[in-house]
């Protein structure tokens, strides 16, 4: 087995250096990440370091006195990783020659029938031959795959732009594995997603998704597209609509330190104070210090009421009281997703004929895995739509791509720092395509 170790400033480069050197097929052993060089561990810059393997093809030992007459037939040899990719993007070319061909035979041979003496029309007719990449010359593939990587090019004119790789934490032998046979490489935006955190199976949806979309008039920036290849696979909610004779009433859940109670604050003063509508502040978090207070605070200062309820009845009794309001925001206390009794016993509080709706707020700080588990707990609550905070303090944004497609969430709301009321957006398409792009800019 053929054992190297790549060095480069990026894991990308890592990997492209792994495919150009040992080929598609090679096997990721190992991916690290260290700093390098600095004075007294200043000024270090960070590289990545991939350990990969391949197997040497073996040589077969020559075969002593083959017996006469017999013949083994070769076993076939299993296409690459490449000849595969080739054999993809030709299939469609592929299949319009052979139309073509069959045309082209069709006419000949009606041409030929009617100069044929009569005494061959009894002969059988020889079949036209069928097409096949293989009968096609390599230097012919090679012009027709330059023709199509042209075409391409053009019709992104004035898309490319230089990547400048970010810092991303190491990631797992079987990521880099995944990303090198998978992703096409020669793709800067497969890269950019792949680096953002996104899944190499939702990679797939959505640069098939983008070569579907129609070219604009004038062309269109990267981000824009990207835009719109967000806007088909993932859904937004957009900003509240009011209901005539009823106040919406929406509940924010989520686990401790996501910052619940700045977000409802944040989206009480969006309504009441940058869009006139008539709000009302409830908040349930009676066990954490300082909460009812803080809220309070950010009631007198908005001029909008507040209602602590400690009981299901007392909360029926303040939405009650501000039935005559537009929105009516609910904080709740935190809860751990791991503590099934305090969930258990909130989803009770909330249990009642108050139509309300369940926001659940998530920290975009949060790991995927732990994402999914978080979702599936909260899920008892029949949440509506997600909130992602802590924008400013994520390194990454591929994890709410992942959660978003995987689950089929509809997306209300970023929050992008703890200033009241400024931090906050709706969510849209465009946001979340440029906060990926500029995070592999950066």
């Amino acid at each position: 087995m053929l054992v190297k170790t790549f060095q480069a400033a990026s894991m990308a480069e890592a990997l492209r250096m792994v495919k150009a050197e040992l080929g598609p097929d090679a096997m990721i052993l190992s991916t690290k990440k260290e700093n390098t060089g600095g004075i007294l561990g200043f000024f270090s810059k960070s590289v990545y370091r991939v350990t990969a393997a391949i197997d040497p093809v073996p040589r077969q030992a020559p075969s002593s006195a083959p017996s006469q007459g017999t013949h083994r037939p070769r076993p076939e040899r299993e296409r690459t990783a490449k000849e595969e990719l080739e054999s993809s993007m030709f299939a469609p070319l592929a299949r319009e020659l052979k139309e073509l061909r069959e045309k082209v035979d069709a006419l000949s041979r009606r041409e030929d029938d009617t100069k044929k003496p009569s005494r061959e029309e009894n002969q059988e007719e020889v079949p036209p031959l069928g097409f096949n990449l293989k009968n096609v010359p390599r230097g012919d593939l090679e012009e027709i795959k330059k023709l199509l990587l042209n075409t391409l090019a053009k019709s992104q004119e004035g898309v490319a732009r230089t990547v400048q790789w970010p810092d991303v934490s190491e990631i797992s032998p079987a990521e880099a594995q995944t990303a090198l046979e998978l992703l096409p490489e020669d793709s800067p935006l497969a890269q950019e997603l792949i680096q953002s955190g996104i899944s190499t199976d939702l990679i797939r949806r959505i640069l098939d998704t983008l070569s579907t979309l129609p070219a604009e008039d004038g062309g269109q920036n990267l981000k824009s597209r990207l835009g719109a290849t967000f806007s088909k696979l993932i859904k937004f909610a957009g900003t509240l609509k009011m209901r005539k004779n009823s106040p919406r009433i929406i509940a924010l859940v989520g686990p401790t330190g996501v910052g619940k109670t700045t977000t409802t604050a944040k989206l009480a003063a969006m309504y009441a104070l940058n869009r006139g509508n008539k709000v009302a502040l409830i908040t349930m978090d009676i066990f954490r210090v300082g909460a009812v207070e803080q809220l309070k605070t950010y009631s007198r200062i908005m001029g909008i009421p507040l209602e602590v309820a400690s009981t299901p009845k007392e909360l029926e009794k303040a939405v009650e009281k501000h039935s005559a309001c537009d929105l009516i925001f609910i904080d709740t206390a935190g809860r751990s997703h791991k503590d099934k009794e305090k969930l258990d016993e909130m989803k009770n509080f909330l249990d009642n004929k108050i139509p309300i709706e369940v926001y659940l707020c998530l920290s975009a700080t949060t790991k995927d895995r732990e994402l999914e588990e978080i979702l599936n707990r909260f899920k008892i609550f029949q949440v509506s739509k997600v909130v992602f905070t802590k924008i400013d303090e994520s390194e990454s944004f591929g994890n709410m791509v992942n959660l978003l497609m995987k689950d089929n969430l509809q997306i209300a709301y970023f929050t992008t720092g703890q200033r009241v009321p400024e931090d906050i957006e709706v969510a849209t398409s465009a946001k979340l395509a440029d906060m990926i792009l500029r995070e592999a800019s950066e």
